[in-house]
């Protein structure tokens, strides 16, 4: 099975950044599409970026556009979620997850496989 461990998570103040990586192992990373969701407490989980498989086609989600960048590199089995101008609304539990058939997938029902999630926290 496909296995996805997040990392990069931690506090940070409004308008700084982060970058989360998600490492995958136990399939052929070539052939997923990668996506981050994130869920904050008492909140659904909501979608904030996927990648297709040959990363010529991305998503993201209203909120994020303009300050998040979904990347990947398949040589490295990695996933990553460059984010810039944080918000104190960005705080939450940040998911990857990875799916094959499926093209850039923005539907969490999609993933069949998930990670454990990574907290942010962006507060002063």
């Amino acid at each position: 099975q496909v296995q996805l461990v997040e990392s990069g998570g931690g506090l940070v103040q409004p308008g700084g950044s982060l970058r989360l990586s998600c490492a995958a192992s136990g399939g052929t990373f070539s052939m997923y599409s990668m996506g981050w969701f994130r869920q904050a407490p008492g909140k659904e989980r909501e979608f904030v970026a996927t990648i297709s498989r040959t990363a010529d086609k991305t998503f993201y989600a209203d909120s994020v556009k303009g300050r998040v960048t979904i990347s990947r590199d398949n040589a490295k089995n990695t996933v990553y979620l460059q984010m810039n101008s944080l918000e104190p609304g960005d705080t939450a539990v940040y998911y990857c997850a990875s799916v094959v058939n499926f093209y850039a997938s923005r539907r969490d029902y999609e993933y069949p496989y998930w990670g454990q999630g990574t907290q942010v926290t962006v507060s002063s």
